[in-house]
């Protein structure tokens, strides 16, 4: 059932990547709105609607099942998704375009579900292989999408949106219908999870929710305006080329999962952190020289850097979880993330309007060190504690 669900994740993230690398483009050509602060606007409420939804969605899954859940979300997403490609009110599409994203929010369930159905010795491998999938489905919807806006028209991606979200409807259904699959939650050892709290550090969904702030506002920073950064300063004018240069830490990131399965990998070893974070900052450094080449390599480095850094940060948010506490504890950190990319939607388009597309990758480059003087002082000491009660029991 793991690669049942995985395989929905993907068809999920695919639907919701479509249009993300252009929106200043849809927004242009659908309306003629030419502004980024009212892009940027956009991608902060989006990012508001995501930041409710899932909390949301946590807590009615208290009461009532994921599987359950998504039956009824994705149906009515998929109906919104219809009424987007319709609709040619710049105001209605603000309105119900951000209702739809309330009811896709509900797809994130899906990763604090596969994480309670398998054992803890899988977490890291399925986290990493979850991460990789949330990468392929950017790489194949900033492609699809490219494709769609360059042949096509930017209007028909809410038909394919439409499509993955009856899809996700469709296989939720099958999989509560069938009796090859068992949707039950199994029983984790309770004398197991009550061990497990006694080395727990106090909040750490707080620590761990304000460092991945930061380093979500920095990642998010750079993305709304990229395509148009690279179709700057590159000589081919091409959608489907700028989504495929937008897409390629997704790329790198099938790499660096393979290369993490080689590896003998312990769950307490989170000292990779400081290291991805210093090639992050590498890499942003290099995406903001306007030639062409050394953002390719900016790309690939920072890839790689993004790809280990939020992987670290799930694997310690779900080893010092319980299975019973999954989903809300995920959706706090979701939350303090979201957060991060709510203000960087707000300001991405402030700083592009008033400095120029290079602005938002030295802004990002402050913000990853940051993050790493706050992992290294804060967060640090507490493993380093956690670690040598681990050793104890």
């Amino acid at each position: 059932m793991k690669r049942f669900l995985i395989i929905m994740t993907l068809v999920a993230v695919v639907s919701d990547y479509l249009l993300h690398p252009f929106y200043p483009q849809f927004f242009e050509a659908r309306f003629g709105v030419t502004n980024p602060e009212l892009v940027g606007y956009y991608f902060a409420a989006i990012c508001f609607m995501v930041m409710i939804s899932f909390p949301f969605w946590a807590y009615v899954s208290k009461k009532v099942s994921e599987l359950n859940i998504l039956v009824y979300t994705q149906c009515v997403a998929g109906v919104l998704a219809l009424f987007c490609y319709w609709t040619n009110s710049y105001i209605n599409f603000w309105i119900i375009s951000l209702v739809m994203v309330l009811c896709k929010g509900s797809y994130l369930l899906v990763y604090p579900y596969i994480l309670k159905i398998i054992t803890q010795k899988e977490h890291p491998d399925t986290i990493g292989l979850l991460s990789v999938v949330v990468h392929l489905g950017g790489i194949l919807g900033a492609v699809i999408g490219g494709l769609t806006v360059d042949l096509i028209d930017a209007s028909y991606i809410f038909l394919i949106m439409a499509l993955g979200d009856f899809i996700q409807m469709g296989m939720s259904a099958y999989l509560l219908r069938s009796n090859k699959y068992d949707t039950s939650i199994p029983q984790k050892n309770q004398v197991q999870e009550q061990t497990d709290k006694k080395i727990i550090p106090n909040r750490f969904i707080l620590k761990i929710g304000l460092i991945t702030l930061i380093l979500y506002f920095s990642d998010f920073l750079i993305r709304p305006f990229f395509s148009t950064y690279w179709e700057n300063i590159s000589v081919y004018n091409s959608k489907f080329i700028s989504g495929t240069i937008y897409a390629i830490p997704g790329f790198v990131a099938l790499l660096a999962l393979w290369v993490n399965s080689k590896r003998k990998a312990t769950n307490t070893d989170f000292q990779g952190v400081i290291s991805a974070l210093l090639l992050g900052a590498v890499g942003l450094l290099l995406q903001g020289v306007p030639i062409e080449a050394v953002v390719i390599l900016g790309r690939i480095i920072y890839g790689w850097a993004i790809f280990q850094s939020v992987v670290k940060f799930d694997i310690l948010l779900f080893k010092l979880s319980t299975p019973a506490s999954y989903a809300i504890d995920y959706s706090k950190v979701h939350f303090f993330q979201n957060l991060g990319v709510l203000i960087s939607s707000f300001s991405v388009g402030l700083l592009v309007d008033n400095h120029g597309l290079q602005i938002p990758f030295m802004v990002a480059f402050g913000g990853f060190m940051i993050t790493l003087l706050l992992y290294y002082f804060i967060f640090k000491v507490v493993m380093k504690t956690t670690s040598k009660a681990l050793v104890k029991t």
